[in-house]
């Protein structure tokens, strides 16, 4: 390495002063020593059971469970898991709705020194059946809610076990089995340059690592309550379900999928939620429509992490967060776990529209590194390399993969070293700053996308020559994915078409929200594709099925107005499809808000949000002349649309497909 001088291990001083506010208000808190990562996860749970069975581990809307309850769920779970496969250290994978069930299962798999792979019943089938079969698991887990669908994705050679199936006689008492630090724990599958998802390995030791950090960086304590509102499938749902459970705390899990942002607020204050997790959109989302006086007191730490935040971010904390609040700003790849945290009080006036990623994290040291792989200094712009003993163990089943990212470091015994792709400069302080994607990897709604696998699934489709996924900024600022294709001959398909094929393949975050049709790729001289030659998605109307029609009468001339207002395509004709033109169920909520306003009639929302043309909206609208809403009631349809999540506005468009598409 160079003779550039090391940058700081430790927090700055005032640093620490906002990390030594991080205590809950009953001072309670034991510290995570370092030694307690060399066990694993099973017998640091087992030692919280117990020292304190009777405590709240996991509740929901449905069920609360004690730590001796869900220690004992999960032990009769462990046994029948060994019972069908066996003592081996193979994969085992997962389809539950997010609560309680697929907590005990998680620590049933872990208990039975088994590797656990989430699949979220959300997934596309084909995604989560690459999921499986990649995985190599042979025991899928699952419920009665999803056996159906556990049946649709095992094939030969794979079984099921349904949980629910699994009784006393199984045996509740704890398993005599000792696992080491180093056992595999479970596979994380991202999105994967080749096409296909790749599933990120990580042992008992890494999380221990991992939730060792974060309990000491805020203090976790007994009487904290943690949410979860990721999914078990993604990254982020690591530290709040292990953090919770791994220090007596209780965990509260929240579908974010299914129950939207726009009940999360009062979710948060009738729980009295401590401890908040949530990516930089979905922290946008759900405080977009909260009244100016919306203030969540309980909160005594809100974590934002799995994409960049700004000081718009930090005034919406400002806000709606008192001052007892501490906000913490931390990165880390699934591969590394958090590399970078930045603790911020009310008192922090950051005038940079981006916010540091911050400062370091116990042994996890950050290295800038130019495109030779020499190592740079302050404030020059590089590749961010994490160098460490604990890191994910590689690429599960991908030892090309694993080569290129992770390496030995031969100047620093038993570390090695991860190329994030990930750009930063570093101050003199030893402050982080994020600057970017080295490659086309990108995050969407706090998503990590690797476009060569929406760009796949695209040339795979028999109607596509070539294709290219381009991000782009929306009117709001957030990151939108735009497809470039060029079709195989004649016209193409319609944007419908595409976005229905490529929905049986991907999930909902990944598929592209704009189509460009080209009639040739534009190309450099070595002949890569010029992604700066890539036009901006245009106004124009895109290429229909049937001709444009003029509207006949005034609710036709109104709507038409609308929908050019939202999908900013012009002209709408009356006969084209809202799906077509590029939209989709967010904007579709966007269109039924500003109906509702414009016309403030008493009408069916799903009515409104199955009519995907003008003609067949005005209709609608039409029929129910004469029916007027009264102020309180338009008020508070506006609010529930304003503030609508995508799987709500998904659960309207009863006459389209699981994705939102239409012919």
């Amino acid at each position: 390495m160079s003779d550039f001088p090391i940058y700081p291990t430790k927090l700055p001083p005032e640093q620490q002063a906002i990390q030594a506010k991080c205590f809950h208000p009953t001072g309670i808190f034991v510290e995570f020593k370092q030694e307690e990562i060399e066990q694993s996860i099973p017998e640091r749970f087992e030692k919280i059971v117990r020292q304190h069975p009777k405590r709240i581990a996991v509740k929901t809307h449905h069920h609360s469970l004690t730590y001796d309850e869900l220690n004992k769920a999960a032990n009769r779970i462990a046994r029948a898991i060994l019972a069908c496969a066996g003592e081996g250290q193979e994969p085992v994978a997962l389809l539950f709705e997010h609560g309680a069930s697929i907590v005990a299962a998680i620590l049933g798999i872990l208990k039975a020194g088994k590797i656990y792979v989430s699949l979220d019943p959300a997934f596309p089938q084909t995604r989560a059946g690459r999921m499986l079969e990649d995985s190599q698991a042979k025991l899928l887990l699952t419920n009665t809610k999803h056996l159906f669908q556990g049946q649709q994705l095992v094939c030969g050679g794979q079984y099921i076990l349904n949980c629910d199936d699994v009784d006393d006689s199984m045996g509740s008492g704890n398993l005599d089995r000792r696992l080491s630090s180093e056992t595999g724990a479970l596979i994380l599958y991202t999105s994967g340059s080749t096409g296909h998802p790749k599933g990120v390995l990580h042992n008992h030791r890494h999380i221990l690592v991992e939730m060792r950090n974060y309990t000491n960086d805020v203090r976790i304590c007994l009487e904290d309550k943690l949410a979860l509102c990721q999914s078990c499938s993604f990254a982020l749902s690591l530290r709040n379900l292990y953090g919770a459970l791994l220090n007596g705390a209780t965990l509260f899990p929240y579908d974010l999928a299914t129950e939207g942002v726009a009940s999360l607020a009062d979710w948060l204050v009738t729980n009295q939620i401590s401890i908040l997790h949530l990516p930089g959109t979905a922290f946008r989302g759900f405080l977009a429509d909260a009244a100016p006086d919306t203030v969540f007191s309980a909160l005594r730490v809100l974590r934002l992490g799995a994409e960049p935040i700004n000081s718009e971010d930090v005034k919406l904390f400002h806000r709606h967060f008192s001052s007892n609040c501490v906000l913490l700003h931390a990165i880390g790849p699934s591969e590394t776990g958090t590399i970078r945290r930045h603790f911020i009080t009310h008192a922090w006036a950051g005038s940079d529209s981006k916010v540091p990623v911050g400062y370091a994290v116990p042994d996890k040291e950050i290295l800038l590194l130019d495109e030779t792989g020499r190592e740079l200094g302050v404030d020059q712009i590089g590749e961010i390399a994490v160098r460490s003993k604990y890191l994910a163990l590689g690429y599960w089943r991908r030892p090309d993969l694993t080569q290129a990212a992770f390496s030995h470091d031969p100047s620093v015994s038993g570390e090695r070293l991860f190329l994030t792709g990930d750009l930063g400069v570093m101050r003199a302080d030893g402050c982080l700053m994020h600057m970017g994607r080295k490659d086309f990897q990108v995050k969407v709604r706090g998503y990590r996308v690797e476009v060569a696998e929406i760009e796949a699934a695209l040339v795979a489709l028999d109607a596509i020559k070539a294709a290219v996924v381009h991000p782009q900024p929306d009117d709001t600022g957030e990151t939108r994915l735009v497809a470039y294709v060029v079709p195989a001959a004649g016209e193409g398909p319609t944007v419908s078409e595409l976005r229905r094929a490529l929905a049986q393949i991907l999930p909902n975050y990944m598929l592209p929200s704009a189509y460009v049709f080209l009639d040739a790729l534009p190309v450099l001289t070595n002949g890569k594709v010029d992604r700066r030659a890539l036009p901006l998605p245009d106004q124009d109307r895109p290429r229909q099925r049937r001709p444009y029609a003029a509207p006949q009468n005034g609710v036709e001339h109104e709507l038409i107005k609308i929908w050019e207002e939202v999908l900013h395509v012009r002209p709408i004709g009356i006969d084209d499809s809202f799906f077509d033109l590029g939209g989709d169920s967010l904007t579709a909520t966007r269109v039924v808000s500003r109906v509702v306003k414009k016309f403030q009639l008493k009408i069916p929302l799903p009515s409104l949000f199955q009519s995907p043309t003008v003609a067949e909206m005005a209709a609608v609208i039409t029929q129910h002349q004469g029916k007027q809403l009264v102020h309180e009631e338009l008020e508070r349809i506006v609010t529930e649309l304003e503030s609508m999540s995508e799987e709500q506005a998904k659960q309207l468009l009863t006459d389209h497909d699981a994705r939102g598409t239409r012919d």
